[in-house]
């Protein structure tokens, strides 16, 4: 029984090491979001750090527009970003866990 208990611990080690890994990769994965005409063009990390923007200059001209634009392409760049980091860490976080009756957590 101690084997085990001493097993799973190390394996939940092992797997927060691989989370933690991953997290660090998805600084290297980029996120490319452009608003539906392409005057706005914005790209971020999956870990939501933004990286560029690329504004046309007719957007420059009007101020409320420009904002509307921002916040929509903003906010669907940051969903994907969400996401893909999500998706990444639940699925490394999973392969490690343990088989520990009614901890199955990531169903």
């Amino acid at each position: 029984m101690i084997m085990d208990l001493m097993g799973m611990m190390g394996k939940l080690k092992d797997t927060q090491d691989k989370v933690e890994a991953t997290k660090k990769r998805m600084d290297t994965v980029l996120i490319d979001e452009a608003s539906s005409d392409g005057l706005l063009k914005i790209s971020l990390t999956a870990n939501r750090v933004l990286k560029t923007i690329d504004i046309d200059d007719s957007l420059l001209e009007d101020k409320e527009q420009l904002e509307d634009y921002l916040i929509l392409t903003l906010n669907k760049a940051i969903e994907k970003a969400t996401n893909i980091h999500e998706t990444e860490v639940a699925a490394v976080a999973k392969e490690g866990m343990p088989n520990i009756p009614g901890m199955d957590m990531f169903k």
